[in-house]
């Protein structure tokens, strides 16, 4: 199974990317993250349309779609890797995570998300949000292997 990461923004050198990078590297299977950006000064909406663009366009061809929202489902840890586990005895080869800009994903992006998930209602810094992610991708491998790396 291959697993994209595809998101908003550059993710530069700092305890955020020391975080993502000790959890990306422990994760076995096929990870990639692919990053966008608009660099013209666009109104909110007009944004929000031009990133949902740059971000499918960057999702592998029929790849699964988990998409960020805060206003997605909170599930748990568990929840998280039973659904990854189910894709993966499925054979489905690709799944692309997306992570949106400050001003969130536009609709045509959310319509098109298989899963839509938040990591609950507190408020999160964008690149710190990467290296949860990123663990939470890392447990939810460990909770599939019968590892006791995740507790209840």
């Amino acid at each position: 199974m291959r697993i994209t990461l595809v998101a908003v923004g550059r993710l530069r050198q700092g305890p955020e990317k020391s975080l993502f990078d000790h959890f990306a590297n422990r994760i076995s299977w096929q990870f990639e993250i692919r990053e966008v950006e608009e660099k013209r000064a666009l109104d909110g909406d007009t944004l929000k349309r031009r990133e949902a663009e740059l971000l499918l366009n960057n999702c592998p061809q029929r790849s699964r779609i988990i998409a960020l929202d805060e206003r997605g489902k909170d599930i748990s840890s568990r929840e998280f890797a039973t659904k990854l586990g189910d894709w993966q005895n499925d054979r489905i080869r690709d799944i692309s995570i997306i992570m949106g800009g400050p001003n969130g994903l536009h609709n045509t992006l959310l319509k098109q998300a298989n899963l839509i998930i938040s990591f609950g209602r507190l408020t999160w810094p964008h690149m710190l949000a990467r290296g949860m992610l990123v663990e939470q991708l890392y447990r939810a491998q460990q909770i599939i292997a019968g590892h006791p790396y995740h507790r209840e």
